[in-house]
């Protein structure tokens, strides 16, 4: 279809198509996307799109399957594997769901979409950990996913995309990584100042102000991110650019707007059932497996609800789109660090509980090396295989660190 009026473009409007199972949608607000077209699906077929589609949903059927072992059985173990392998599928199919809900949205309210959606299984997660006060697996919980993103996700696509194009070194926007490593040294040191208070017994009111401390801390980074949000989608929407011409053939949505809602709360719904069941067997699973609480949130939770989402970076970096493997990736712990460590933090203070800042000092530690370590590796603008290996290798560094590591809460 040809518009007349450039003015034209700037409108919300429909054209209904010759065939009546299809219509154009056209979502053209001042600096908003392209055409995009969509199939209006029946029932029946918006299942086989959406559930028969993809083989990671060979593993939903788990999911039932853990519900039935749990009021079977006493096997807190067995229970707590198939949540996890249950829940897995579904984390990928919520990002599926958001991604075709912003193909009707535009850049901008897409890119908030998927900030919101991103990490709804941990967000998830951590808001059913709170309301049984179990908040020390959820600052566990959060910490893991960060250094899951960080040092596994991101050493996999370096180490894939550096095995693909083994004969030249990758690229990516060298200032946007710089920028992204400046978020999450402000995520440290949010993180270490309730810590260091904490450790130093240097508080003016002993147990208040480390709380008053994380909590006001807490507001301004929700601030700090609402600011990187802006900036990232108005002030510098070259990146956001790049990443839409990047995906063009990917641009034509497989669901309509209704339908993506639907799946959306479907999707939330059942992930979390399945999440209240899966931290009430967190320290069952710690005893039958006799491995410490802290190893299983830092290291087995994050690896399995982020598992589709680590897939999809890998491919990206093995396509050399190194920016949208480091957007998913050092994004997505960004997004953790500055929105869901605060947002749990006001969230708990609004149920009466007392989650702080104060990860302990060991954790805390971890966090801050690895950091560092990142920010090394992406100051260059390179990648290449030997960065990623390191990179996976730090990894298991902190995974091992982690399964002798005794928490002093659960001790």
């Amino acid at each position: 279809m040809e518009f007349d009026d450039e003015a034209e473009h700037r409108r919300l409007f429909r054209v209904e198509t010759n065939s009546p199972q299809r219509k154009a949608v056209f979502s053209l607000e001042q600096g908003g996307s392209l055409p995009v077209k969509t199939t209006k699906n029946t029932v029946i077929q918006s299942f086989k799109i959406v559930i028969l589609s993809n083989k990671l949903n060979l593993l939903l059927p788990f999911g039932p399957l853990a519900i039935l072992v749990h009021y079977l059985t006493d096997n807190k173990g067995w229970f707590f594997l198939l949540s996890l392998l249950g829940i897995a599928p579904l984390a990928e199919r919520l990002g599926y769901a958001t991604e075709q809900l912003a193909c009707y949205t535009g850049p901008t309210v897409g890119g908030l979409l998927n900030a919101t959606f991103g990490n709804v299984t941990e967000l998830i997660i951590s808001i059913i950990a709170l309301k049984n006060g179990m908040i020390r697996v959820v600052q566990l919980t959060l910490l893991g996913s960060i250094l899951s993103n960080m040092l596994l996700v991101l050493g996999c696509s370096f180490f894939c995309g550096g095995i693909v194009f083994s004969r030249k070194q990758q690229v990516f926007d060298k200032g946007n990584a710089v920028l992204n490593s400046g978020m999450l040294l402000i995520a440290v040191m949010s993180l270490l100042f309730p810590t260091l208070l904490h450790y130093t017994h240097s508080e003016v009111y002993a147990a208040s102000s480390e709380l008053v401390l994380s909590r006001s801390t807490s507001c301004i980074m929700l601030v700090a991110y609402a600011a990187y949000l802006f900036f990232q989608l108005k002030s510098q929407p070259s990146f956001l650019t790049e990443s839409e011409e990047t995906s063009d053939d990917d641009e034509v949505p497989e669901i309509s707007k209704w339908e993506a809602i639907i799946w959306l709360l479907i999707f939330t719904a059942w992930v979390s059932l399945l999440s209240g069941y899966l931290v009430d067997a967190i320290e069952g699973a710690s005893v039958s497996w006799n491995v410490p609480i802290s190893f299983i949130s830092v290291i087995l939770l994050p690896i399995v609800g982020n598992a589709a989402e680590h897939a999809g970076v890998i491919m990206f970096a093995m396509k050399d789109k190194l920016d949208l493997s480091l957007g998913v990736a050092i994004g997505s712990s960004i997004q953790i660090s500055m929105f869901a460590v605060p947002f749990c933090v006001v969230i708990s203070w609004m149920m009466g509980e007392q989650m702080d800042l104060n990860f302990q000092l060991f954790e805390t530690a971890t966090l801050f090396i690895s950091v560092i370590v990142v920010a090394f590796f992406l100051h260059e603008g390179t990648s290449n295989y030997f960065k990623g290996l390191m990179l996976i290798l730090s990894y298991l560094i902190v995974a091992a660190s982690f399964f002798v590591h005794q928490d002093p809460d659960q001790g």
